[in-house]
């Protein structure tokens, strides 16, 4: 039977959405208060916990940030109800690891669909966790550290993320790498004259902030969902633990960083002297490349900023590219037609 952990010091509420529960075939937990909701938290582990934001020794936000840092409670899915609806208040509970909001008051029917949504979603991302984890299988071999990075990968909470939402702001303090779990995450870093340069694209199994675990405290780049996306965060604290305790972690992920410095260097010597038509070629063969398809979808922003280009020059260079049968292009989506020629044009 599914558990379901309510607290929330408003008696009446606690003990209409408890009945409401039960007929549903809910078992469920009661506390009046964030202190001993976090205590039944602990000891019955619910599939999922309700949690008033204003309530007197230990509010909602705690609540949620002792259990966040238990391993037993850190990734039961979390729903705030509250009476407050300010933007403020749902990023503050929405940063520390909440999973979703009811603003009250709310009826039957919208507790019933948020509790069914995060429920159905828990099991969606599991089962997505379990198969890109599965793909690493080829980073971790049958090396003794890198198969107790890939459990612990597998213990971290999933986070969804829609497309154009910011993950992490370059000058971040750097909370630590993330996974990729599937989608298409891109880090940019912003130029003097105000352009933006796209400095990496990653998909599933790419691991994004390895950087700031040996250069410093904060993120140097902005990451950014190009699409919707599941990402998972590995603490900062702890991978540097398994850097020290297992050199064969170390090696591998300093492989990963030394490939990322390289394909970067690569790009700034082309951005110095390429042309415009060059550097666009060689974005759309990275892309094609990267997705292994000859149809690539990439917004003409994005493509400038990969380029190192303003979008208005894209699409000219583009318009030339389609009138003389390199691609077709239509929308967001270009068709590579001839890659020989970008590639004899990109050399």
């Amino acid at each position: 039977m599914t558990k379901i952990l309510i607290i929330e010091d408003n008696n009446d509420i606690r003990e209409n959405v408890t009945e409401i529960l039960r007929l549903c075939g809910y078992e469920v937990y009661e506390a009046d208060n964030g202190k001993t909701g976090t205590e039944i938290a602990i000891k019955h582990l619910p599939d999922l916990i309700l949690c008033d934001i204003m309530m007197g020794d230990l509010d909602g936000y705690g609540v949620l940030h002792l259990l966040s840092k238990n391993d037993a409670t850190k990734t039961i899915p979390f729903i705030f109800m509250t009476a407050k609806s300010e933007r403020a208040d749902i990023r503050k509970g929405m940063e520390l690891g909440a999973d979703d909001y009811l603003t009250k008051p709310f009826d039957d029917t919208e507790l019933l669909n948020a509790i069914e949504t995060r429920l159905r979603k828990k099991v969606i991302q599991q089962e997505y966790y379990s198969k890109s984890i599965q793909s690493l299988n080829n980073i971790v071999a049958e090396k003794d550290g890198l198969n107790e990075l890939k459990f612990a990968l597998e213990e971290r909470k999933v986070r969804s993320f829609k497309k154009n939402q910011t993950i992490y702001y370059e000058g971040d303090r750097a909370s630590g790498i993330w996974v990729v779990l599937d989608g298409k995450v891109k880090t940019t870093k912003m130029a003097e004259d105000g352009r933006e340069l796209m400095t990496g694209m990653f998909e599933a199994d790419a691991f994004i902030g390895i950087n700031t675990l040996f250069s410093g405290d904060s993120y140097n780049e902005t990451a950014i969902a190009i699409e919707d996306c599941h990402l998972s965060n590995f603490p900062r604290d702890q991978f540097e633990k398994f850097i020290v305790l297992y050199p064969d972690v170390a090696e591998k992920f300093i492989g990963i960083l030394s490939n990322q410095i390289r394909q970067q260097e690569e790009q700034l010597l082309q951005l110095a002297y390429q042309s415009v038509r060059k550097r666009i070629a060689e974005a759309l063969l990275r892309l094609q490349k990267q997705e292994n398809t000859n149809v690539v979808t990439i917004s003409r922003i994005d493509l400038a900023a990969m380029s190192g280009t303003a979008p208005e020059t894209v699409s000219r260079t583009l318009s030339d590219f389609k009138d003389e049968g390199y691609i077709e292009k239509k929308g967001s989506s270009i068709t590579i037609l001839e890659q020989q020629r970008l590639e004899r044009l990109k050399n």
